[in-house]
């Protein structure tokens, strides 16, 4: 069976990322746009892996089982 601790492992590290990135931002006129794009771009990582990992626990279309059930096989 599957676990939720991946995800949520992964969920903290990425908050890590992001207040690190937030503290860690040299200052300077751009300072709130690095910030920012720096956030952005985690948070856009972190989504696409959880959308990846949870299609991978739970497709929307199952095997095909056709010719098991036909008896051919």
């Amino acid at each position: 069976m599957s676990s939720i601790f991946p995800v949520i492992f992964v969920l903290i590290v990425t908050a890590g990322l992001m207040t690190l990135a937030a503290l860690f931002t040299p200052k300077g006129p751009h300072q709130v746009t690095i910030r920012t794009s720096i956030m952005l771009a985690v948070a856009a990582c972190y989504l696409m892996w959880m959308v990846t990992y949870m299609a991978q626990l739970h497709p929307l279309i199952g095997d095909s089982n056709e010719d098991f059930e036909d008896g051919i096989i």
